[in-house]
């Protein structure tokens, strides 16, 4: 990336706000803890852990709280998200389904109908399409339907996007589909910390919460902070800004978060200043924070794994665009995967957004001449 097209953006007045110096310790290396400066209560530990913990905790204090899929129980998951659960706390408490996602999301309506707060796993997102006539129909609707008598209190997990190089159906981004059934919500977590807190709110929700976790992030590790959200007491609702910049908001969640962190990182050495938003809160959207990030940038570019067409990059250029049109120096990019299944093994390295393909979206962007 040039340093003309820096010369370019701060001759067109855009050198406000604060500079790379002054980025948080979520802008350093992917998957690395922050441990510099991080607060005496935090532990590092890596998603797995973070959820564990976090699901451990719920059990513990919400006697109403049951957890339930394929392989939660006795082995704690594939991905070893509940491992240990079942001993602790018991076989009414956490225990294994049959390999049926229609029943699993099923039996979470009755529980939820009886007063109990059910947290199933649908072990991958691909194996979401056989419940979507439950999550839709049901889940997303029995509130409504009942005039308020009957709550869904449930939070499904859905270990989501991909980055692991699995099989078909084991990788998929079907945040979309979700955002826009209305009665549910959705939000993905992008590090250990966030994981945590995100989850831990999630299940106090009264509302059903589609809870979106980036398998390939698993294994990251950083620092959590259990007593507090973040060192300045913040909220788990809304969008997050994890990197503060003044030439263009990238705006991601999940997986992508950390990679426009690294793509923020090499813009910087060539003197661009990048903000990462990470939304966190798929539906609904934080359009405030939206608004003031770009505001202040005045540039932006949407980072999703999911396919270009009618995927939730668009409502969020939407938002952006009806916010910001005024103040707006270029059209709103979109980084995405294709317009094809998504696909397995090697091939993903093809389909989800790289660091080079969103660097050149940022160029796109900052070299847009009006007319």
């Amino acid at each position: 990336m040039s340093n003309s097209i820096l010369e370019s953006v701060d001759a067109a007045g855009d050198n406000t706000g604060q500079s790379t110096a002054d980025n948080t310790a979520e802008s350093t290396s992917e998957g690395t803890a922050n441990s510099a400066g991080a607060p005496a209560s935090a532990t590092v530990m890596s998603m797995q852990q973070a959820l564990n913990r976090a699901l451990d905790e719920v059990l513990a204090e919400n006697p109403k709280a049951v957890i339930f899929g394929e392989d939660c129980g006795r082995l704690g998951g594939v991905f070893r998200i509940t491992d240990g659960l079942q001993a602790k706390h018991g076989e009414q408490r956490v225990f294994d389904t049959p390999l049926a996602e229609s029943g699993i999301l099923g039996m979470s309506v009755g529980l939820a109908m009886a007063g109990f707060h059910p947290i199933p796993e649908v072990q991958f997102d691909g194996f979401a399409y056989p419940a979507i006539n439950q999550i839709v129909c049901q889940i997303a609707r029995m509130n409504y339907r009942s005039r308020g008598t009957m709550p869904m209190p449930i939070t499904l997990r859905v270990p989501s996007f991909g980055g692991i190089r699995a099989p078909e159906h084991h990788g998929e981004s079907l945040e979309a589909l979700f955002a826009h059934v209305p009665g549910l919500k959705v939000v993905s977590p992008s590090n250990p910390h966030e994981a945590y807190h995100l989850l831990k709110y999630a299940a106090t929700r009264p509302d059903p919460v589609i809870f979106m976790e980036p398998k390939s992030r698993y294994w990251q590790k950083g620092d959590v902070d259990a007593a507090r959200h973040d060192a300045a007491g913040g909220s788990p609702t809304g969008a997050k800004v994890m990197r503060t910049g003044r030439h263009l908001t990238l705006v991601a969640w999940g997986a992508m978060v950390a990679r426009c962190l690294q793509v923020a990182e090499l813009a910087a050495e060539d003197g661009i200043d990048i903000e990462v938003l990470d939304l966190r809160w798929l539906k609904p959207i934080d359009a405030e924070a939206l608004a003031a990030s770009v505001r202040k940038t005045r540039r932006a570019v949407v980072v999703h794994e999911a396919p270009l067409t009618s995927g939730l990059g668009a409502e969020v250029a939407q938002l952006i665009t009806q916010s910001c049109f005024d103040t707006l120096k270029a059209p709103v990019e979109r980084v995405t995967g294709f317009d094809v299944p998504y696909p397995s093994g090697d091939l993903e390295d093809e389909y989800i957004p790289n660091i080079d393909r969103i660097l050149f979206g940022i160029q796109r962007v900052l070299e847009y001449k009006r007319g």
